[in-house]
């Protein structure tokens, strides 16, 4: 905040007073925002993140980074909205780092109640944990859910142009 003194006090003591009167109000707006920091789950100090996760029902698995579970806490109410749908569990993965993650709801060589959900090797082995709460928190009841790894591969193909003249007499 700053305090804007007329020109004839701007100088000497009063000048004096005035940046002292500064930083009074800057420690005071500071307290005052204090609280209002502490409700965000990306800034906040881990005692209150722990009440905001118990508030919304997450609960910190072990050896779960501080970070993951920062957004885990964040996006607890957009992920429960989120659940229903397909594209609410492709978005739930995206929001917490895991990435793009296929779902085959329906696949006609499989029992009516799976669904498989393709991703990629280091997806599975890195979020192995997560992907577990997630769905057991987040997925459909009564459906058993499967990992297929899908692994990207180069495939390299060539085109070359292969001329022929093609002659037919039709006289003889």
């Amino acid at each position: 905040m700053k305090i804007t003194l007329p020109t004839w006090a701007n100088r000497g003591e009063l000048k004096k007073l005035g940046l002292m009167l500064e930083l009074w109000w800057g420690y005071i707006a500071s307290w005052l925002q204090w609280p209002m920091a502490q409700m965000d789950p990306e800034t906040c100090g881990e005692s209150a993140l722990r009440l905001l996760a118990w508030q919304r029902f997450v609960e910190r698995f072990d050896a779960e980074s501080l970070d993951l579970f920062r957004l885990r806490v964040k996006y607890a109410f957009v992920n429960a909205v989120d659940a229903g749908s397909v594209a609410g569990i492709k978005r739930i993965f995206e929001r917490l780092g895991v990435g793009y993650v296929e779902i085959i709801e329906r696949d006609p060589d499989r029992d009516w109640d799976v669904i498989i959900l393709q991703l990629s090797d280091a997806q599975l082995s890195q979020n192995q944990t997560l992907l577990k709460l997630l769905l057991q928190k987040y997925g459909r009841t009564c459906r058993r859910y499967e990992f297929k790894l899908i692994s990207p591969v180069g495939l390299g193909i060539s085109a070359h142009e292969i001329d022929h003249a093609w002659y037919f007499d039709a006289a003889s």
